[in-house]
Order: structure tokens, then C-alpha cells, then sequence
């Protein structure tokens, strides 16, 4: 791709890849295994773009829900490498973002992002820290925007969220889920409220755990043929090679007084 980025890899040759632009991770291939994650091959890269595809960092805004540009103002920034190092058998990368001059023009807060990637093994964690460094408190909405790699999206299941909340914002209404499993039949894009615990998403021969700590919602979006279509970043096909299932805090944003910090974690964890 030609970006600025940082490979790690853990004892037990597990692999991950991340641009600092967006501090933007665009692959992950756990220990033995196959790539997890989709990236589009059309997407673009550099100043000001967003990168289709991997794990996008969504902050302070969701989607258009708010002034600012679609899904905020990280993704299309660049990100600073702080550190990486081995903690034992992880491979680890920290990288960091400071507010400056340009996020102030159009989000008037100063703060510090982090994002964290630990793999070992089956497992990968991405930690974001959001810290207030300003003197005046904030209020966020953060997302994980994950893009997973699916064989055939019509084919996969999504385990974990019956009896959860969601809005449909395909129609903008609130429904509940009755059953356990959440299939693709078309565009779905939905944002759950309050998972209660761990997901799982299956497809022949493959199954990955999907937890979250810190993010009490869940999306869940795929832009099915039609809307795959009119996404210029986007092969018209290769809405069935994924399925985003994004650890979010959307429905109550985050309020952070000076001084004072959030975390929240993904867990990704392949069999």
C-alpha cells in the first residue's frame, strides 16, 4: 500500500498490520490461521481519506449523528507510534493521537487518543483510551468500526444478541430481537443496545468470539447489493466477503470531565 505502518507479529506467529493513518488496523491473521479482517481492494489511502475496510476508529461523532464529518475525526488523521514492545509471548503496538489545531477548528476540545493492539496466539485486543487534557468537560460517542471477513455473508450467523434492543436505522425504529441468530439477507444496519455478553460469529468451518468491554452497543452493517452499488470504494460483489460488528457507545455518549479518562476494548478470538 505504500503507507506508513506497523507489522507485529507474536512468538507464536500470529500477525497484524496497522497504518498510521487513522490508526487504522487492516489486517490480522491469527497463529496458524487466515485472514480475519476485509479491506476493500478499490479503498483509498491518504490525507483526509477514510480506508475501507479493517477496524476504522469512530470519535467523537457516529456516523452523522452530530455536525462533524461522518464518523468524526480520527480515521483520516495520522496517528503517532508511541511504542511496541513483547509482554511475554504478545506482540503489542500503542500508537497516539493529540488533539491540534485543525481537530480544534472543527471539535473545540483538547484530548489525547490511544489505541492499543495486543495479539497472541488465536486472540487479538484493541484497546481505545480517550483522555480529557483540556479544562472543560466533553461528551463522545467512540466506535470500533470492524470489518470481518466472511466467505459468504449470506451463509454466516451471528450468535449472542436475542432479546436485545436495537434501532433499525434502515427504518429509524426501535425493535427487539427474538431470535439468537442475526443473518444478512440484504442491507442490515442496525445498532444494539446493552449486549449482555460475548458473540459468535459462524461460517463453515470457522468460528470467531467477539467480545467487548467499555462499548455497551454493538453494529451490526452490511450494505447489501443495492446501497454496495453506490459506494465507489467498494466492489459491487464484495458485500458478501464481510460483515461489520462494531463494539460501540453510541446510544449514552461518554461525558468526560477534565483530567479524567475512558477505555473501551474489543476482543477478537478466532477457532
Amino acid at each position: 500500500m505504500g503507507h506508513p505502518a506497523v507489522a507485529l507479529t507474536s512468538d507464536d506467529g500470529a500477525r497484524a498490520t496497522v497504518l498510521l493513518h487513522g490508526g487504522h488496523l487492516v489486517s490480522w491473521i491469527p497463529a496458524g490461521g487466515q485472514e480475519q479482517l476485509y479491506v476493500s481492494p478499490t479503498s483509498r489511502y491518504g490525507e483526509g481519506e477514510a480506508v475501507r475496510g479493517g477496524v476504522p476508529v469512530i470519535f467523537p461523532q457516529f456516523s452523522t449523528r452530530g455536525t462533524l464529518p461522518r464518523h468524526g475525526l480520527l480515521r483520516t488523521r495520522g496517528w503517532k507510534l508511541l511504542e511496541t514492545a513483547s509482554h511475554g509471548k504478545h506482540a503489542q503496538a500503542v500508537l497516539r493521537f493529540v488533539a491540534d489545531d485543525a481537530t480544534r477548528q472543527q471539535w473545540p476540545h483538547d484530548f489525547e487518543a490511544e489505541m492499543t493492539f495486543s495479539l497472541i496466539g488465536q486472540q487479538l485486543d484493541i484497546e481505545f483510551l480517550v483522555v480529557n487534557s483540556g479544562d472543560a468537560p466533553f461528551e463522545f460517542a467512540a466506535a470500533l468500526h470492524t470489518y470481518l471477513r466472511t466467505n459468504d455473508v449470506l451463509k454466516a450467523q451471528l450468535e449472542g444478541l436475542q432479546g436485545v434492543k436495537f434501532e433499525d436505522n434502515t427504518t429509524g425504529q426501535w425493535q427487539q430481537q427474538w431470535g439468537d441468530v442475526t443473518q444478512v439477507v440484504g442491507e442490515i444496519d442496525r445498532l444494539y443496545h446493552e449486549v449482555p455478553g460475548e458473540l459468535m460469529l459462524r461460517e463453515m468451518g470457522r468460528r470467531l468470539a467477539i467480545a467487548h468491554a467499555g462499548f455497551p452497543d454493538v453494529v451490526v452493517w452490511n450494505p447489501g447489493p443495492g446501497k454496495a452499488a453506490q459506494l465507489n470504494d467498494l466492489p459491487d460483489d464484495d458485500w458478501q466477503k464481510m460483515l461489520c460488528v462494531e463494539a460501540a457507545r453510541v446510544v449514552d455518549p461518554v461525558t468526560l470531565a477534565p483530567g479524567e479518562e475512558w477505555a473501551g476494548m474489543q476482543t477478537l478470538i478466532a477457532a
